[in-house]
């Protein structure tokens, strides 16, 4: 007989910080904390999710790839905010380049998750560009 997995809605208490958002800089420098010494090497793309008090309340690595780019599956990110009951999230990745110029994949992959993100009544509050020296918003910049 085939076992099907059990699903179920509970706390899981960790020791993951609990701070609150209120802007790019600080999102930008709460993330970069995940990426750690490999910022410069290869593309990981994270999620930030917060509350509806704009704190955090989790994140998740949905990628890594190669020098020049990270794949996004929308699925992924749609789990990860169900799952914690998010209602806002962050999504970031690195430029090992060091360039904070959106490509247009960037742009279009943001609009594909904030439409798919509405559907479940979670906001996708930013995407953030990181580099060793410095960020860029789109939502900042007007690209979604």
């Amino acid at each position: 007989m085939k076992t099907i997995p059990l699903y179920e809605l509970k706390k899981i208490q960790s020791t993951f910080p609990c701070e609150k958002i209120t802007n790019v800089d600080e999102s930008a420098k709460f993330i970069k904390r995940f990426f750690k010494d490999d910022i410069e090497i290869f593309e990981s793309v994270f999620i930030l999710l917060l509350n509806n008090a704009s704190k955090t309340i989790g994140y998740a690595k949905i990628s890594q790839g190669g020098i020049t780019g990270s794949f996004v599956d929308v699925r992924i990110v749609c789990k990860y905010a169900i799952d914690s009951l998010a209602t806002g999230v962050i999504i970031a990745h690195n430029h090992p380049s060091g360039k904070l110029i959106p490509s247009e994949s960037d742009i279009y992959i943001t609009k594909r998750l904030k439409e798919a993100l509405n559907i479940i009544d979670v906001s996708l509050l930013d995407h953030l560009i990181l580099t060793y020296d410095g960020h860029y918003s789109l939502q900042e910049n007007g690209e979604f």
